[in-house]
């Protein structure tokens, strides 16, 4: 296990750092006293101050030398990163993977996934355990399910491996989610609220900054897990697919703003996905809007004794200020760093 000797302080590697997750498990890797690396083209956003603790490595996760140089005396990777807007996951999602695994190998870390609910098909709903088998519908989702084959192969072969899975992201440092892209819109002052869920089914949400502390909580008691460990998340489980709309609506009133509901636009979305690639893809996922998927998190409350839960208005709020949805408030600088 490679240490940062001179100070008795971890490293861990985070590809994918301007992004999402990334972003937040970087921002409370560098509150728990961790140093971080993160790769990137290019090196440190521009948007970056120089003094936030974070070492930018210019390279690109695609380049397998670039990953092992970049992941030199790091105990952990934090493997964040995704093709942009959906696009080329056939072509890079899996040599991005391997990249990782061929570092951690060659350098003893362990490496944590974000996992998805894709992996599993509707045979395993509505409660979803870890061990359920994974019988994807679509093309995301069979490649999320070779990835986590791929990781246990390499358990097996002394990489220790751990998997954290969630419901939808929403946060204030992603634009890349349900919550931005299909709710609310980035930079504008909501007076609808759009709901993607089918009539009265259940969707579960979770809170990025309550997903990446159980990820470093579950980083820093490494050494107590299995090979391969994979946990669930229960997060803000929506029961009949309105909470998440009525949560918004009343932290809006709080700010004098009136807000109304109306469902999503799936026609709109079928028509446009021939021309726009995000919308194909998300598209693909309807699936998971039109039955109830509940993650069963009692293997993660048995190890951690409980699951981070940042009430749900203060999560909403937080999260339309960051995005700069409030009255007056400008979108949170810097999406995914700190």
């Amino acid at each position: 296990m490679t240490h940062d000797s001179r100070n008795n302080v971890s490293r861990a590697l985070v590809l994918g750092a301007t992004g999402g997750i990334g972003g937040e498990v970087t921002r409370q890797l560098l509150t728990a006293g961790w140093r971080v690396r993160a790769l990137r083209r290019g090196g440190a956003p521009l948007a970056t101050a120089p003094d936030i603790g974070i070492e930018w490595i210019d390279g690109d996760a695609m380049q397998a030398d670039d990953v092992l140089a970049a992941a030199r005396d790091c105990d952990v990777i934090v493997h964040a990163v995704n093709p942009p807007g959906y696009r080329n996951w056939n072509t890079q999602v899996l040599p991005m993977l391997d990249n990782t695994i061929a570092a951690a190998t060659m350098h003893g870390a362990t490496i944590v996934l974000p996992g998805t609910v894709y992996n599993y098909g509707p045979e395993t709903f509505p409660v979803v355990r870890e061990d359920a088998p994974q019988r994807p519908l679509t093309r995301k989702g069979r490649i999320r399910a070779t990835m986590e084959g791929r990781l246990r192969d390499a358990s097996r072969n002394g990489v220790q491996t751990i998997i954290v899975r969630a419901g939808d992201f929403f946060g204030p440092r992603t634009r890349n989610s349900w919550f931005a892209q299909g709710l609310v819109k980035p930079g504008r002052t909501p007076r609808v609220v759009q709901v993607p869920n089918a009539q009265g089914v259940g969707h579960e949400w979770s809170y990025l900054p309550d997903v990446a502390q159980t990820m470093v909580t579950l980083i820093e008691r490494r050494h107590t897990l299995a090979a391969f460990s994979n946990f669930h998340m229960a997060g803000h489980w929506d029961a009949d697919g309105t909470e998440m709309a009525a949560a918004i609506t009343r932290v809006m009133a709080h700010h004098g703003v009136e807000v109304r509901t109306r469902r999503f636009p799936w026609w709109l979305m079928w028509a446009a996905s021939p021309f726009v690639t995000t919308l194909r893809e998300l598209r693909e996922m309807r699936y998971l809007w039109q039955q109830p998927v509940r993650m069963d998190n009692t293997r993660l409350v048995e190890v951690l004794g409980q699951e981070p839960h940042t009430p749900l208005d203060i999560a909403v709020r937080a999260t339309l200020e960051g995005l700069g949805c409030l009255p007056g408030k400008g979108a949170t600088k810097g999406f995914a760093y700190p």
